[in-house]
């Protein structure tokens, strides 16, 4: 027993913990499911840094971009990136306007559970679907968080549907894990011009295309030399 209160005694209690890694996509490492949800992957040091403080899981950070003075929060999936390097899903990116290799400023953040969530489609198109309720409530189970003025990237039946989100409650992030979420929608915007969300599209084409070029320069160097092998650790969060 002595050693149990030791134990706890003597976890740090972390209330603010940041860092800065440079971004790269999930694709990169072949983790492209993960474009269908929130989580990023971070190198093992951070996992190190925080095992014995007391901290909240499942791990909720917020990204910023302080070039673009954009936010947002995401939950995390593994601990295997490249020390110095955090891999996120694509269309994060987008939201936070940064490129592959630049640097974002992640900072540990508890936050409260979500109760409501207001989005808007881009597009009519998503709400032509037979039940859009249904396809976005499986698509949020992907999510660990969500953070107001961002928009996520939904694919369904090979099309790829852009959603803003007008408000969260409770403040202007949420977790929404283990909670019960009242999700609303209002009509899309009218005004806005098709030619960016086809942009947008393009853009995420375009980035797959580079994925495929990378994935298959890749393969061509594992077969030149097979001798090498991930040396590391993984750990992975459930």
């Amino acid at each position: 027993m002595p050693n149990d209160v030791n134990f706890l005694t003597n976890r740090k209690k972390i209330e603010q913990y940041d860092f800065s890694l440079k971004i790269y996509p999930v694709a990169f490492i072949g983790k492209k499911n993960l474009e269908n949800g929130d989580k990023i992957i971070l190198p093992p040091s951070i996992l190190e840094n925080i095992t014995n403080s007391d901290t909240e899981w499942p791990l909720m950070f917020q990204l910023s971009n302080p070039s673009s003075m954009r936010i947002t929060h995401c939950g995390v999936m593994e601990f295997i990136a490249d020390e110095g390097c955090a891999y996120v899903p694509y269309w994060m990116m987008q939201n936070l306007a940064v490129s592959e290799g630049e640097i974002l400023n992640f900072k540990y953040s508890k936050l409260e559970k979500g109760n409501y969530v207001k989005f808007q489609p881009q597009t009519e198109d998503f709400l032509k679907i037979s039940n859009p309720k249904a396809v976005l409530e499986a698509t949020l189970r992907n999510f660990t968080c969500l953070t107001k003025d961002d928009m996520i990237a939904l694919e369904y039946n090979s099309k790829i549907f852009w959603l803003n989100i007008i408000e969260v409650k409770p403040g202007n992030s949420v977790s929404i894990i283990e909670t019960d979420v009242n999700v609303d929608f209002i009509s899309p915007n009218r005004k806005l011009n098709k030619e960016d969300i086809q942009k947008k599209n393009e853009n995420v084409n375009s980035e797959k295309s580079i994925v495929e070029s990378y994935e298959e320069s890749s393969s061509t160097d594992s077969e030149k030399d097979t001798t090498q092998g991930f040396k590391g650790n993984g750990h992975k969060i459930k």
